[in-house]
Parts: C-alpha cells; structure tokens; sequence
C-alpha cells in the first residue's frame, strides 16, 4: 500500500489481476474497504494531538508524538495508504471510459475519491490532484495550492451529482446498476451517495468559509443539489466477521481477530482535558461518559501527553465501553464510521450560524447533533437500542445536566462567537476517538474546544512540545522522504509548526 504519487500507476503486468480481467464491481468494495482501514489511522493520529488518547506511565518511543517535532519519516502512512487507496477508485474512474456501462461506478469512486483528497489536503495541504493520479504519463506531478485544490474538489462532487442524477434511471442495459456486493456503504442506495456528496461538499465549504477562497466559498452554499444531506450515520460494512476480517478499529484500538491485546486497548489513556466534558469538570455527561469508557466514572483517569511520571497506568481497554454492544466499540462486526450523522448536523448548525440557512435553524441542527451522537452511541452493530433506551431522554437529561451553560444550552450563548464555540465544543465530544483528525481539523480552524494554561486539565498540549508557537502546537504534516526522493516538485518545509493550511487562519 506504501504508494507514491509520482508513480500511481495502473499496473499493465499480464501476470497482475487488472485490466480486461477485473471490472470496477470488483474494484469498488475493495477500494471501500480500504477507505475505511484508512480512517482509522488518521483518527489514530488526530487523537494523540487532541487529547482523546495518549500514553499512560512508563510507555516510551512516542518521540514525535511527545514532541510534534513531525518530519518526513513520521505519519507516512497518512499519505502513501491514501494514494495507494486513490489508485483503485481512479481505475474504477477510468474504466468507465472504455466502458461506459460503469458510469455509476465511476461516479461513486469519484465521490470517494474527493473524500480522500481532503484527508490529504487537510493534512499536508498542497497535494497532486490534477497530476497524481496519471501514473507513468506523468512520474513527476505538481502540486495544486491546497485552496485551489479544495475548488476542484467541489467542483468534482457537483459533477459526480450530476452524472448519477442523469443516469440513475436508465433502464435500456446501457447502465449497469450499482450493485449491493459492489457498495459496502449505502447498498446501491444512490440518493444517499448524492447526499452523502453534499455532506462531503458542505464540509469543504465551512472549512473554506472566511479563507483566502471565502467569496467562492459564499456563492457555492447556493448550489447544493436538491438531493439534501444525508442525516444518517455513514458506515462502511463490507462483511466483517468475528472469524476474517473484522472491523478495522477493532482491529487497531481493541484486540485481534485471535483475541490479543493492541497496543492501543493496552497502553492509552485519555487525557484529563478530554475527561472535563464528561465528569463535571466543565460538563456532566455521565451518560455518554458510561459508554464512552470502561467503568465510568470509577476506573477513568486521565494524564496529560508526555507527562510519563505523573500518568497513571492504563486499565486496559479504556474505550470498550458497554457489555451490552454499545458505545464506540460494539463487537468486531461492527460497520466503520466515515461519516457520523452527529458531524453532519454540526455543519448545518455552523453554516446557519454564518447565515447559509440550508436545512432547519443553527440551534434545533446543534441539539439534533447531541442527540445523534447519543444515538450512534446507544445503537448496537444491528443499530438497535436497549430495552427502554431512548437517546431523547439522553438529550433531555444532558440538557438539564448542563441548563444555562452555553456549551450545551445553546440559548444560553450571547454572541456568535459563543455560539461557534458551543458547535465546535460539541462536536468535539461526538468525534472523540471516532474520528480525531476531524477535531483536529476544527481545532486548527476555530481554536475550539478552549485551552489555556499548563494544567492538564486545561489543555491537551504535550509538556514535551517544541513548537515556536505560542499554542506550542503543530499546524501540519510533512510530506514522506519517498516523495522528497522521486519528486522534484514536493513543496520544501522546514518544520510542522510553519505553512498551515489555507484554512488555518489562527
């Protein structure tokens, strides 16, 4: 999978399975599949930076961690597993032009393939997308200025939209229908893969929002397609099993399919600034606190990053939450988050804040998206709920918990500022250690959830920094050697405290 993108090939080897001997229904679900290991790794990453996870007492080699000191021989996987992933969807997208019949498919991967490049975009910032993915016709590609990057791929989702909108309903054999097999995330449902489109679009546009592409990022709220946004919680499930393949954060965070211990489940620990939002520090959420973590309150202490003579020691399995199948880990053949419905409803809250008023108000899209983070929480892999299980209770009693605090009451808030840090904050509880590169993401953005100071329990910033600035945190990725080495075009970077992304503005 360690692929680069000067050499992004689509391999013509008679020996190897590709060309005339297997076809984009093949390719897609593997392709998914592989999206979904992927996020796990960057959730892993952002995690350490945010505070959802770090290491507990006498846990040594997290040099770079501890330190931010990235260089290009850290977090390569962040890179070389996407481009390698990219690879597949744009052999799907290429097929469809000697064969037209996979149009569908071709329009799918080109969604997934936009999904993917904001991963790297919102990473590493500038990245080859016009010239990456050509393989050998171009050993050598430019990198696109990430916010011209961002124009395109929103440009690529409107014309994803519209390919599926034209040929959706064609019934004269011309088109082939995306099939179940071939879709582990919506079934063949292309409504929701539209919708799910303009998820993925209305993120780009609020990340942009007030950046140097903010008056493009203004008329393009106007142009959504009818389709609306899909409020539901995107897992990809291509079949996992207790006996195969199983889930890939299971894989990763709790045990193997052979029942041994990850280094995660054995060593991490949350931070206590994290803890604050549950244990009555700055919130009481003792509900999703319970299904968050193994034996809430009684057995959840927290540490603070690199501190490795005052954390405590690990209880193992920190993040099992509920014996019931719920919470974050709920049984190894549980669908992969990708995109939770909870961060969708946070988006159109923070759009209708900025007065882009796309679907309900910014306070009934902030409650709605607590209320869809209790209920990704309560659902078991089936998404059912416990006996007498209601999330609106969740939500009525978290309301009543936290009354006239403006990170929960919304009504509470008095200025706009207020409430972005409400949305920000709120969301950041509903990514916690599901998807930590997307709170990373609007930390960076926003400067949300707060921190200040030294304490533990007011920052997550490591002890160990090495930052140059004055958050002593980093801004950025740096980019693999092996580009370094095979590309003359990789912009050069000094460190990871200089270049933020275009949407950093803080």
């Amino acid at each position: 999978m360690a692929l680069q993108s000067c050499n992004l090939d689509i391999n013509d080897n008679p020996n190897d399975a590709t060309g005339t001997s297997v076809t984009a229904d093949f390719v897609l679900p593997a392709a998914l599949a592989s999206t979904a290991t992927n996020i796990v790794t960057y959730n892993s990453y952002g995690s350490f930076i945010v505070g959802y996870q770090l290491p507990g007492a006498g846990i040594s080699g997290f040099g770079s961690i501890y330190t931010y000191n990235f260089t290009s021989t850290d977090n390569t996987t962040l890179w070389t597993n996407v481009y390698g992933n990219l690879r597949d969807y744009q052999f799907v997208i290429n097929q469809a032009v000697s064969k037209p019949e996979y149009v569908l498919y071709a329009a799918v991967a080109r969604i997934q393939k936009v999904f993917n490049y904001e991963l790297l975009v919102d990473a590493y910032g500038d990245v080859p997308w016009t010239d990456g993915l050509k393989g050998n016709a171009n050993l050598s590609p430019k990198f696109d200025d990430d916010a011209a990057a961002y124009q395109l791929l929103i440009k690529e989702l409107d014309d994803a939209i519209a390919v599926i909108t034209t040929n959706a309903s064609k019934t004269d054999g011309s088109v082939l229908a995306l099939t179940e097999v071939a879709d582990p995330l919506f079934n063949g449902d292309l409504t929701k893969w539209k919708q799910f489109a303009n998820n993925i679009k209305l993120r780009l546009l609020i990340k942009a929002s007030g950046s140097s592409i903010d008056s493009f990022a203004q008329s393009a709220f106007a142009t959504f397609s009818a389709d609306g946004f899909l409020k539901e919680d995107a897992l990809i499930n291509p079949g996992y099993s207790t006996s195969g393949t199983q889930n890939p954060s299971w894989e990763a965070l709790h045990s193997s399919i052979a029942g041994s211990i990850t280094q995660a489940a054995n060593y991490y620990i949350p931070s206590k600034y994290t803890l604050t939002y549950y244990n009555g520090t700055i919130l009481q959420d003792s509900i999703r606190g319970k299904l968050v973590y193994k034996g809430y309150p009684g057995t959840t202490v927290g540490g603070q990053l690199a501190d490795e003579t005052n954390n405590p020691t690990s209880p193992r399995y920190a993040w099992t939450g509920k014996a019931d199948g719920t919470g974050i880990f709920k049984d190894r053949t549980q669908g992969q988050p990708v995109f939770l419905a909870s961060e969708v409803y946070f988006l159109l809250a923070e759009a209708a804040l900025k007065g882009h008023v796309l679907d309900g108000t910014a306070k009934s899209n902030f409650e709605n998206g607590i209320l869809a983070s209790f209920a990704y929480l309560r659902q078991n892999t089936n998404k059912a709920y416990a006996s007498g299980v209601n999330p609106a209770t969740d939500l009525a009693t978290y309301l009543a918990d936290n009354s006239g605090k403006y990170l929960v009451d919304y009504s509470a808030a008095t200025t706009d500022a207020q409430r972005l840090e409400s949305i920000i904050t709120q969301k950041y509880i509903a990514l916690n250690y599901i998807h930590g590169h997307e709170a990373w993401n609007e930390f960076r953005r926003t400067t949300y959830p707060k921190i200040s100071g030294t304490a533990a329990t007011t920052t997550f910033v490591s002890i160990r920094s090495q930052s140059t600035r004055t958050d002593k945190l980093p801004v950025r990725q740096i980019y693999p050697q092996a580009e370094y080495n095979l590309n003359a075009n990789v912009p050069t970077l000094t460190n990871a405290y200089s270049n933020p992304i275009f949407w950093d503005l803080n």
